[in-house]
């Protein structure tokens, strides 16, 4: 048996497009679809999986800018999709009239290019030009174009990228500071830029003078221009680490300033104010903390804090978000979201108080506010049965239910608890359980997931699409708060970096366990599954725990642990795992790796591997070459690529609902058979 550790017979499946790749590619989807597609059930799911994402009473999300809310959207008939505004008054409707900025779909068509649209920045002086980024069929990359919105054009001679991992924003009416490919030596080893550089309009890209300059072995650059009237600045900032960067103040006459807080930290700077969170103990306050301090008078050496959260064994904070007057605060307990209002006064000291009120085991977003101009905020609550519904209000003022999403999946029937499983080291951890009272028939299946990495707190959602796909056919659903996460904070992530990324994994598997021996289901009706850093954690449950599980879908994964950063944008994550280059690290990657620990004298549950061709982020190399090595071995395995939609896996709604529908009609298939027979 040929080793994939002394010799990877499968380097070729990372070519992403060579032909005999693409072509072994498109035989494993064959296969799948055969295998899937066919099923009596996969079309009437897709169907009803279509029908949700392409809703017409979806909330349409907003933001503000000047006296418009701005909205992307997709359905049945813009499946690539619309930029539109509308105004606030008619955004209270139910029925808005919507300008169309921007048809994605007519320019596509137009161009002969599979443009997936990657955002807008408008220019805040009068709003009327836009930064529009495009992406090739869903990468990361982009194209931007200056876009006039007046005149619903693409500005003739205007500011115009090829595709890059492009970084963009207004300076002024007639400049931008960029970041993107300038050619050789103008990328880190991540494949992102390494040089801000200040852009004129009329003038040549290639003349753009630069700013700031990244090492080739940082992660990025990226910059800041704040155009809050009297406290206009620019930031600079490098990643050298995906945790760890520097923060520098860009003055006037191109010198730098360093904002010089730990590199560990998370600052930003709000008129007279720098909020700072950072990640490791600092000023005698514990990491995860949130402080103000005077923005001038840090610049000057004072160090005197004003301490705006501190965390606990139970509570972390999660994000803040500025109005004009007021910094909004959400934090979580146990997972569970918490909103508060801080306001600062005048002479120093913060008043504190609730804002919104938040159902238990339920989560709460401010999703957007406009800190220049008011002290409006736009607030979504939702909960794992609880639709989304959009608040608008002022602080200070009430508020007022805007708009509601319908229920899209029953659940009568079903509840929402959380439990505690104890993890080998005697680690808590936190699990969400959605689905039926428990039944006198027994144990049902269950799907699990997580994703346990990088600080991403999995809080409680709604989710139409498991909702119909899963607990509307008597399924339950399970989502792990393992370590690796933020849900507790910097020492929840930091206790399973490097070489300490097995705890996540004993974590995984411990909830895995108390599922069983809660009696909600047992291991043939068990499934797992998770996407990207997740796809990870699923092919350490494969290759460590295959006993505990029926069935497990990998998605968009990372599984080479010793290639991983040659591959795409996977040098940027060597500060979450290790460097497979360095003598210190490559023994645990190797042991973590699930590529190199597939064997053939293991019983493997059934697996379904998910990628993209165009995924730029995380290399389809790793599923191929996995789907092949199980392949090799005799194990079962399916294996499919979507060909477009980048590190989501989809571009539209008609790939989201078959890529969905292939998940879970495997899923369905495999755990609500009989058990397995038991191995010896």
């Amino acid at each position: 048996m040929r080793s994939v550790i002394d010799e990877d017979p499968y380097l070729w499946l990372e070519d992403v497009e060579g032909e005999a790749a693409l072509a072994w590619v498109a035989e494993r989807n064959a296969e799948t679809e055969a295998a899937l597609a066919a099923d009596a059930g996969f079309a009437p799911l897709k169907e009803r999986l279509r029908e949700v994402l392409d809703a017409s009473d979806r909330i349409p999300y907003a933001v503000r800018r000047g006296a418009f809310l701005y909205n992307f959207w997709k359905d049945a008939e813009h499946v690539r999709g619309v930029w539109r505004r509308t105004t606030p008054e008619q955004y209270r409707k139910d029925a808005p009239e919507w300008e169309i900025l921007l048809d994605v779909d007519a320019l596509a068509a137009a161009e002969g290019e599979k443009w997936v649209w990657a955002g807008a920045a408008l220019r805040r002086s009068d709003y009327g030009r836009a930064l529009v980024s495009l992406s090739r069929d869903g990468g990361d990359a982009v194209a931007v174009r200056e876009y006039d919105l007046a005149a619903r054009a693409f500005v003739e001679g205007g500011f115009q990228v090829g595709e890059a991992k492009t970084q963009i924003e207004w300076a002024d009416a007639d400049t931008v500071f960029i970041g993107t490919d300038f050619g050789p030596g103008s990328l880190t080893d991540a494949g992102y830029p390494r040089t801000i550089r200040k852009w004129r309009r009329g003038t040549p890209l290639e003349q753009a003078v630069q700013v700031f300059e990244a090492g080739p072995g940082d992660v990025a650059v990226w910059s800041r221009h704040d155009t809050t009237p009297g406290f206009e600045r620019t930031f600079v900032a490098r990643w050298l680490d995906f945790f760890r960067s520097e923060m520098f103040l860009l003055t006037p006459d191109a010198g730098l300033v360093r904002i010089d807080v730990p590199d560990d930290a998370d600052a930003h700077a709000h008129r007279r104010h720098l909020i700072v969170n950072p990640k490791s103990d600092w000023l005698g306050q514990p990491a995860g903390c949130l402080l103000a301090f005077d923005f001038d008078a840090f610049l000057a050496g004072d160090r005197t804090a004003e301490v705006l959260f501190t965390p606990d064994g139970r509570t972390a904070l999660s994000r803040y978000s500025w109005t004009r007057h007021h910094l909004v605060l959400e934090t979580m307990r146990d997972v569970s979201t918490r909103i508060e209002v801080l306001t600062p006064g005048p002479g120093g000291g913060w008043a504190r108080s609730p804002l919104a009120d938040v159902p238990a085991l339920s989560a709460v977003t401010v999703v957007n506010t406009d800190p220049d101009v008011s002290d409006e905020y736009f607030l979504d609550v939702s909960g794992f049965l609880q639709p989304p519904t959009l608040h608008h209000g002022r602080i200070g003022a009430d508020s007022e239910i805007l708009k509601q999403t319908p229920a899209r999946f029953a659940t009568a029937g079903l509840t929402v608890e959380q439990f505690f499983a104890t993890s080998p080291d005697g680690t808590r951890v936190p699990y969400f359980v959605i689905g039926p009272a428990p039944s006198p028939e027994g144990p049902g299946p269950v799907l699990l997931y997580g994703y346990g990495g990088f600080e991403v707190s999995l809080t409680p959602s709604y989710d139409a699409v498991t909702g119909r796909a899963w607990l509307e056919r008597g399924g339950t659903y399970v989502v792990a708060n393992i370590r690796g996460g933020g849900e507790y904070g910097p020492d929840w992530h930091q206790a399973a970096l490097g070489a300490d990324r097995p705890r996540a994994y004993e974590d995984f598997a411990a909830v895995a366990t108390d599922l069983v021996a809660h009696g909600i289901t047992t291991p043939a009706m068990l499934g797992a599954t998770g996407a990207s850093n997740g796809g990870l954690l699923m092919g350490a449950m494969l290759t460590r725990y295959p006993h505990l599980f029926g069935a497990i879908v990998v998605q968009v994964p990372l599984l080479d642990m010793l290639r991983f950063h040659k591959l795409l944008a996977g040098a940027s994550w060597t500060a979450e795992f290790g460097n497979p280059d360095t003598e210190a690290d490559r023994p645990h990657l190797r042991e973590i790796s699930p590529y190199h620990r597939l064997a053939a004298d293991r019983d493997y549950p059934p697996v379904l591997l998910t990628t993209s061709t165009r995924d730029d982020r995380v290399h389809p190399g790793h599923a191929r070459k996995a789907a092949a090595r199980l392949r090799e071995l005799g194990h079962p395995v399916l294996f499919h690529e979507n060909t477009g939609g980048g590190h989501a896996g989809a571009s539209n709604n008609e790939e989201s609902a078959h890529n969905e529908a292939l998940v879970h009609t495997f899923l369905w298939r495999h755990l609500t058979r009989a058990e397995r027979p038991a191995v010896d």
